[in-house]
C-alpha cells in the first residue's frame, strides 16, 4: 500500500472512530433522561422493569391523602378507575393538589409495590389534564367527569 493511501486510511479510520464515539457518548447521556409514563392499571399488572424510574399519571382517590403530622411526608392512592397503586412522597406537594385531582409523579415502585415518588406534578387549572393521563384514563374506559358523575348520582 502507497503510503498516502495509508494517510487517508488512517484519517477515514481516526473520524469513524471519533464519531462512533460521539453517537456513543450521546445515546448514553439521553437513555439517563429518558421517563417512560405507565398508568396505574400497568403498574399493577407488573409491566414496570424493577428499580426503573418513570412517571406515574393518574386522579388521586377520594379518601386516600395521609399526612404524617411531624414531616412532610404523605401518602396516598393513584387511580385511572381501573386500578390503584399507593404512592408514598416526602417534600412540599403543589398547590392544586388535592382529591380527585389529577397528578403525575415521578419516582420508582419499591418492593412493596409502593410507588417511592421524587416529584408530584399537579394540573395547572381546573379544565387541563395532562394528555398522558387523559389517555390513560380514556383507555381505562373512565374519565373523571364520568365517575365522579356516576358517585354523585349513587348517592342520592
Amino acid at each position: 500500500m502507497k503510503p498516502h493511501r495509508r494517510k487517508m486510511l488512517g484519517i477515514i479510520l481516526f473520524i469513524a472512530f471519533g464519531l462512533s464515539a460521539a453517537v456513543g457518548l450521546t445515546l448514553y447521556a439521553l437513555s439517563q433522561n429518558i421517563n417512560m409514563f405507565f398508568t396505574p392499571t400497568q403498574v399493577a399488572q407488573g409491566e414496570v422493569p424493577a428499580g426503573q424510574h418513570f412517571r406515574i399519571g393518574g386522579m388521586v382517590k377520594d379518601g386516600s391523602i395521609a399526612r404524617e403530622a411531624d414531616s412532610l411526608s404523605v401518602n396516598f392512592v393513584t387511580t385511572d378507575f381501573a386500578s390503584e397503586v399507593p404512592i408514598h412522597y416526602v417534600g412540599i406537594l403543589p398547590d392544586l393538589f388535592r382529591e380527585g385531582q389529577g397528578i403525575v409523579a415521578e419516582g420508582i415502585v419499591d418492593a412493596g409495590g409502593v410507588f417511592q415518588a421524587s416529584k408530584v406534578l399537579a394540573k395547572h387549572d381546573e379544565n387541563y389534564m395532562s394528555p398522558e393521563v387523559k389517555a390513560a384514563l380514556d383507555a381505562a374506559g373512565a374519565s373523571a367527569e364520568n365517575h365522579s358523575a356516576a358517585s354523585e348520582g349513587g348517592s342520592l
